[in-house]
């Protein structure tokens, strides 16, 4: 029988392996976000100290592993076998409810799904015991108390975090300016000093203090003399950080590297217990139940009392996991889906918004509004006019393809550090997601990035992760729960079938999520990425131009393939092929609400007389794009709705002179799009005679149904559906020409040179 449990013990550590590389995907934004959304350094070299702060991290990590041990449940009262399945339900659900997150693009905690998932196992196996020994009652099986800090921890580091990253920021911001270069005469030296004393203080509280080689005589030394290494930091660092400046060396460079690699170390040193804590509890009652075996030890009846002690980690288990972790940030691509995410909620300018509009955000951008409406009555105007004189966008020093600048990305370093090892000197389990992410929100808040065109999606993005956060808390419990009842009660066949269904999910997971990634790429195209990094008037105005020529001809491509694909299936009365063009229609009208919200964002940046001359036929092009996929979805309503009724039919006659106008209007939209490929428009005229020509016939045709309506010679209900196909159809081709008369009107230079 040791066998089974051995390999239940390997499958284990196999998913912890997973494990790792998944919550490496997720929590790499927590120390990633500010360097790389401030462009502080090159990816590279900011990957690379964030990669030694990892291993440093990991290696000389520890003393967080009991919560995995004894923080949730009671290992005194349960038996090695509940124990091990315990772990094994945890490392089952984590991996996969992780892996859909990050799937997402949105960052999770994973302190939050390990807690959540102990404790909904632990439930599960404790709802059991109870009912077999009524002696027994859920306190001695569940920590309560550690769970219920782990709930308030949550509410309280995110308002928190997003309150003293708000107002900290204002405050830099008064003092700097977005010209900061102009404001660092000596100041510099003072917020450096801060600043670099604040992260090695976070590094030595937060860091190290659980550390493998923090003895107790470290730890007592380390506390009476805190006082004392904090002063001497903060002079050293404020000497030293004035004489960097002075030799002209960007402070605020050196203060988010250094940050950077504080987060990175406490990230990997304490958050390393969420991804193997759970193996190494698992670990530890194989290797005290296999050593009890020759005394008559029973995976029914063998108590867990050894993991009530303090947790000692094998050095190699450490560094072994550190690699892993290391490997993990080098070559995720969902890491770097999830750190866009964030760097994309608390840019400073608008653009491409990941997240749409819903009720909840609209109506808190309107109560803020009210808010900061009444709050500015109150304030004098020459307070204000001054105020308004340190938020001077157009005179940010952002680099080139940055999102935010030097100035934000310090103060969201040094908050989420000091906030962080505040929450652990008063031992609570904040998480450095929930601090770091909200820090950010907060500090874009205070930059007035959240301007009135952008807000209801900034917010409506900070609902939804944070909202994914407890719905994490929520899927944890719930799953876990339900893994670990089917363990129990399904014993070696459902620990099978659970393995394979937990592998099917990862592989369809992951290839899900290629497939995403294709999609992204075909859209992020390199037009798109030039209009984003250039601020050269000419330059924005040519990749506008192109930018506009290829959103056109994918609509193009769109109205071609699902057009034809809506006439034959109502034809042969193929009700999935309907349900498949009505999907793709609401999408497209998705992407069309985007296209419509970056045209928006880089117009504003283009010169005002160009913005002027060029703006109306943008907005124009794009409302006939719109028209043509509600006429597109106005055609597929009806044809769904009546083959799904299974109602009579077109006559073949009808199909018949049909399929010749299907043909034309393809021909037709073929042209226009071919033109714009070319960008030549010499022949324009032959497709706007093309077009009245299918108008007129079209017209025709409408006349004979009408006729045939009247005679009575035909089905009312088909009749009103073939007229409808039949005006769409015109609307359809009247939108096409008149997309392409816009296009030719926002290509041409006589507007400009008129």
């Amino acid at each position: 029988m040791e066998s089974f449990y051995l390999a239940i013990l390997l499958f284990i550590f196999i998913t912890a392996i997973f494990d790792i590389m998944v919550g490496v995907s997720n929590d790499a934004v927590n120390f990633l976000n500010s360097a790389v959304g401030s462009k502080a350094a090159p990816f590279k070299m900011v990957m690379t100290i964030a990669a030694i702060g990892i291993f440093i991290g990991a290696s000389l990590s520890n003393g967080m592993m009991d919560i995995a041990r004894h923080g949730i449940y009671q290992p005194q009262n349960f038996y090695f076998e509940e124990i091990l399945f315990i772990c094994l339900a945890v490392m089952m659900t984590d991996i996969i409810l992780l892996d859909t997150f990050n799937s997402l693009g949105l960052p999770t905690s994973t302190t939050v799904s390990m807690v959540f998932e102990l404790l909904g196992a632990t439930f599960a196996i404790s709802l059991l015991k109870i009912q077999q020994d009524p002696l027994l009652s859920m306190g001695d099986l569940i920590n309560t108390d550690k769970a219920l800090s782990v709930i308030i921890a949550i509410f309280l580091s995110v308002a928190i975090a997003f309150t003293f990253g708000t107002i900290v920021q204002y405050i830099a911001r008064l003092v700097f300016t977005f010209n900061y270069e102009k404001r660092m005469k000596y100041s510099i030296g003072l917020f450096g000093g801060i600043a670099a004393t604040s992260i090695i203080y976070f590094m030595l509280i937060k860091g190290l203090k659980d550390s493998s080689f923090m003895t107790p005589d470290n730890k007592e030394w380390l506390q009476e003399h805190t006082m004392a290494i904090v002063s001497w930091c903060f002079i050293g660092f404020t000497l030293l950080m004035q004489f960097l400046h002075w030799i002209k060396i960007n402070v605020f460079k050196v203060i988010v590297l250094m940050g950077t690699f504080a987060l990175a170390l406490a990230f990997a040193g304490n958050d390393l217990v969420n991804f193997i804590g759970v193996p190494m509890a698992s670990y530890s009652a194989y290797t005290d139940y296999v050593a009890n075996i020759p005394a008559g030890a029973t995976p029914d009846t063998f108590l867990m009392t050894s993991l009530t002690g303090s947790a000692s980690t094998p050095w190699y288990f450490l560094v072994g996991a550190g690699a892993v972790m290391v490997y993990a940030l080098f070559t995720s691509k969902k890491a770097h889906r999830v750190i866009k995410t964030s760097v994309d909620l608390s840019r400073q300018d608008e653009g491409d918004e990941l997240f749409g509009s819903t009720p909840m955000a609209r109506t808190l951008v309107r109560m803020s509004l009210n808010v900061s409406t009444n709050v500015a009555n109150l304030i004098p105007e020459g307070m204000k006019r001054w105020a308004d004189s340190r938020f001077r966008k157009d005179e940010a020093i952002i680099a080139n393809g940055a999102a935010f600048d030097l100035v934000r990305a310090s103060v969201n370093l040094v908050i989420a550090g000091l906030l962080i090892a505040l929450g652990t000197s008063w031992k609570l389990p904040l998480s450095t997601t929930y601090v770091t992410f909200m820090v950010a929100m907060g500090s874009s808040l205070a930059d007035r990035a959240w301007g009135r065109d952008s807000a209801v999606f900034r917010i409506t993005g900070v609902l939804s992760v944070v909202g994914g956060w407890f719905l994490t808390a929520g899927s944890a419990f719930v799953l876990c729960f339900l893994v670990a009842l089917l363990i129990h009660f399904g014993g070696i066949v459902s620990i099978v079938a659970l393995t394979a269904l937990g592998i099917t999910l990862l592989i369809r997971s992951q290839m899900r999520f290629r497939r995403k990634q294709q999609e992204q790429q075909e859209k992020e195209t390199t037009t798109a990425l030039q209009l984003r990094i250039t601020s050269d008037p000419q330059e924005l105005l040519f990749y506008m131009r192109k930018y506009t020529r290829e959103r056109l001809c994918h609509l193009f491509i769109f109205v071609e393939n699902n057009f034809e694909k809506l006439i034959d299936s109502f034809f042969t009365e193929n009700l999935r092929g309907l349900r498949q063009v009505k999907g793709s229609i609401k999408l497209e009208k998705k992407l069309l609400k985007q296209v419509r919200r970056e045209g928006i964002a880089y117009l504003s940046r283009m010169d005002t007389n160009v913005l002027i001359e060029k703006g109306l036929f943008y907005h124009q092009g794009i409302d006939f794009a719109t028209d043509m996929v509600v006429a597109l979805n106005n055609i597929c309503e009806p044809a769904l709705e009546h083959i799904d009724n299974n109602f009579a039919p077109l006559l073949q006659s009808q199909k018949n002179e049909f399929r010749t106008v299907t043909e034309r209007v393809l021909k037709l939209i073929q042209s226009c799009r071919e033109k714009l490929v070319a960008n030549e428009y010499d022949e324009m005229r032959e497709d706007i005679r093309a077009a009245t020509v299918l108008n007129n016939q079209l017209a025709a045709i409408k006349r004979e149904e009408f006729r045939r309506v009247r005679s009575q010679n035909n089905s009312i209900k088909i009749s009103l559906v073939y007229l409808t196909i039949l005006q769409e159809t015109q609307n359809i081709v009247n939108y096409t020409i008149n997309s392409l008369k816009i296009a030719v009107r926002f290509q041409s230079e006589e507007d400009e040179e008129e």
